[in-house]
């Protein structure tokens, strides 16, 4: 059994192939069941454990299961360690022999990112040039590059509640090569933004429906529980709304909570990504579009299958 690590998780993804592969599954044969989610109990706070399975269906070509098995244990901090720590287990699908372990943290990153950007391949307008990143943490690199991969990005402002957090970031990414500036008015960047992409843990929304132009697609891919927000409810009304799943209908901010407070209708989501891919809608250029994503077990096992079959094979 192979152990890969995020170092190899980053040499072997790209973003092209890594948003083929997730449309391909979303147009696929797999299942992926509800995530079981446990509390464990410890002197202090508790932890939990979050178990996410998916597995390719009959009429699949290759076989594999896949589990996704994630622990949150606040006080981790205290101890030098990440709070959230994952691992995934890739298995063969015929026999359920294990053939590789990877890094859960990396992998999730990159699927994350990519889910986004192949929502944005038939969201954004295909001229879309000028993106803005709000939020400067794990996430916001791989954002940026993902939607890059997809859209013929010249301009990314980041912006970040701390800006010397969005400075030291914008000037990493410039040094790949990336056009990235930090910025301090989000209200003004919105404004010129053709894709706005989102990765906070805001309470309130940062992001106004006002400041949306003509044909601008938001892209909403933190707050992921039903404390949190990042736009308000009129960029909701104003924009033609699909989710990652249905599962973002009621967990997550944003999408869940509007719905929750009647703001908008069920009827007002367009679609999933499932729709996406299978049925791609015809866009207006002028109009607001919008994507929430939570996450699903199928993404981690479309990114973890491409690995393995990206890896080179050992003798």
């Amino acid at each position: 059994m192979r152990v890969v690590s995020s170092a190899e998780i980053d040499r072997i993804l790209t973003f092209p192939a890594l948003v083929e592969a997730l449309a391909e599954a979303f147009r696929g044969d797999m299942v992926t069941p509800v995530r079981h989610h446990h509390e464990i109990e410890r002197p202090g706070s508790s932890g939990t454990l979050l178990l996410m399975p998916s597995w390719t269906g009959p009429a699949a070509g290759d076989g594999f299961v896949g589990v996704k098995v994630v622990s949150v244990f606040p006080d981790n901090g205290a101890k030098n360690l990440p709070s959230v720590m994952g691992s995934y287990l890739l298995m063969n699908g015929e026999t359920g022999e294990p053939v590789a372990v990877l890094d859960g943290t990396r992998l999730t990153v990159w699927r994350t990112a990519a889910a986004s950007a192949l929502a944005a391949r038939h969201l954004a307008r295909a001229d879309a040039a000028r993106m803005v990143m709000v939020g400067s943490g794990a996430l916001a690199p791989f954002l940026i590059r993902a939607h890059a991969s997809q859209r013929p990005i010249r301009e990314v402002s980041l912006w970040n509640h701390r800006p010397g957090k969005a400075e030291a970031l914008a000037a990493e990414l410039r040094a790949e090569g990336l056009p990235v500036t930090a910025v301090t008015d989000l209200e003004a960047a919105v404004r010129e933004a053709d894709l706005v992409s989102c990765a906070t843990l805001s309470t309130a929304p940062v992001v106004k429906g006002a400041w949306l132009k003509e044909g601008a697609h938001l892209d909403l891919v933190g707050a992921f529980n039903l404390t949190m927000r990042e736009a308000d409810d009129e960029a909701l009304r104003k924009a033609l709304v699909y989710v990652d799943t249905q599962a973002a209908l009621s967990e997550g901010g944003d999408v869940a909570l509007s719905l929750r407070e009647g703001t908008i209708e069920p009827g007002h989501v367009r679609g999933t990504l499932f729709d996406l891919c299978r049925h791609p809608p015809q866009r207006s250029d002028g109009a607001v579009t919008l994507f929430k994503s939570v996450g699903t077990a199928l993404e981690d096992l479309a990114a973890a299958m491409l690995v393995w079959r990206l890896l080179p094979k050992t003798s």
